[in-house]
């Protein structure tokens, strides 16, 4: 029986505010981290894009779609190397950008590196 006249200790409630914050804290850089990481996931499927169809569009026509894509995804322009040749023949498209995380007790500089590779 629970004698309603007891004193609570408060443990409970100040566990529950602990893992509350951690809670919270782990989305904040979470949302700011992913961003990073989402943002590279979709310049990468772009230049798979353009990879796929490379046989109908000429280097400097993926380049400059590549690099509007880049401009409104990151705000900068990355280094864009397209190679095609091989046996068999084959479009290489690599990019190469930095993006730098700064948030609470937390600075980080991203070296993201996408590639996207088809055959002609």
């Amino acid at each position: 029986m629970v004698n309603p006249g007891a004193r609570r200790r408060g443990a409970s409630t100040l566990g529950c505010l602990v893992k509350l914050a951690l809670l919270g804290t782990a989305i904040y850089y979470g949302v700011h981290i992913g961003g990073v990481y989402l943002r590279f996931y979709r310049l990468k499927d772009e230049m798979g894009h353009q990879a796929r169809f490379a046989s109908e569009f000429t280097d400097q026509a993926i380049r400059l779609r590549l690099l509007a894509t880049a401009d409104s995804l990151l705000g900068q322009t990355p280094e864009l190397r397209i190679e095609r040749g091989g046996r068999p023949s084959r479009i290489t498209i690599q990019a190469y950008y930095t993006e730098t995380v700064e948030l609470p007790l937390f600075r980080h500089t991203f070296i993201l590196r996408p590639r996207a590779e088809e055959p002609l």
